[in-house]
């Protein structure tokens, strides 16, 4: 698999990570109420900077992770409005995904996720997970949509939700 891959819906394009993102970022993530489940605060662009220079190498410091991360820009103006990432293990992933406050609720995650979920199916990925707070409804109806379901299992306070892409609705 690759992070070099742009990917393409009807509204969004999800690019490939890079560290230049960082300033654009710091608005989209600037909002106090997107940690409200995950807890933290808005990060500066220097914090995100260094972030993403440990997330653009494509893997975890001892390489058995691949972490993919992408900018999810409308397609339009090209503006970002969050992000997805995936970390894959052979042929199972974790996701993750943030969309800004003010581009919320127009369905932007779900066709993000939707996106990832497909393109990681596409290439093997069998076993998909996301971890979502008990009570982070708009989150759970995202991962409903992309075809995952919650599980009994129970991972730092959140619920498990998982899929095997091959079951896919």
């Amino acid at each position: 698999m690759t992070i070099s891959m742009v990917i393409a819906t009807a509204h969004l394009t999800l690019t490939p990570l890079r560290v230049e993102d960082a300033e654009e970022m710091v608005g989209v993530l600037g909002d106090q109420s997107l940690y409200a489940f995950t807890g933290g605060r808005p990060p500066t662009a220097a914090e995100l900077r260094d972030r993403f220079r440990s997330q653009v190498t494509g893997s975890s410091p001892d390489g058995a992770q691949e972490c993919s991360n992408w900018i999810v820009r409308q397609t339009g103006d090209g503006h970002a409005i969050g992000y997805v990432q995936a970390t894959i293990v052979e042929r199972s992933a974790d996701i993750a995904w943030v969309i800004g406050v003010t581009w919320q609720g127009r369905g932007y995650a779900s066709e993000a996720v939707v996106a990832l979920v497909d393109w990681l199916a596409e290439r093997g990925v069998t076993t998909i997970t996301a971890h979502i707070h008990p009570d982070h409804h708009a989150s759970a109806s995202v991962a409903r949509r992309a075809g995952l379901a919650p599980s009994d299992e129970m991972h730092e306070g959140e619920i498990v939700w998982r899929t095997l892409t091959g079951q896919r609705p």
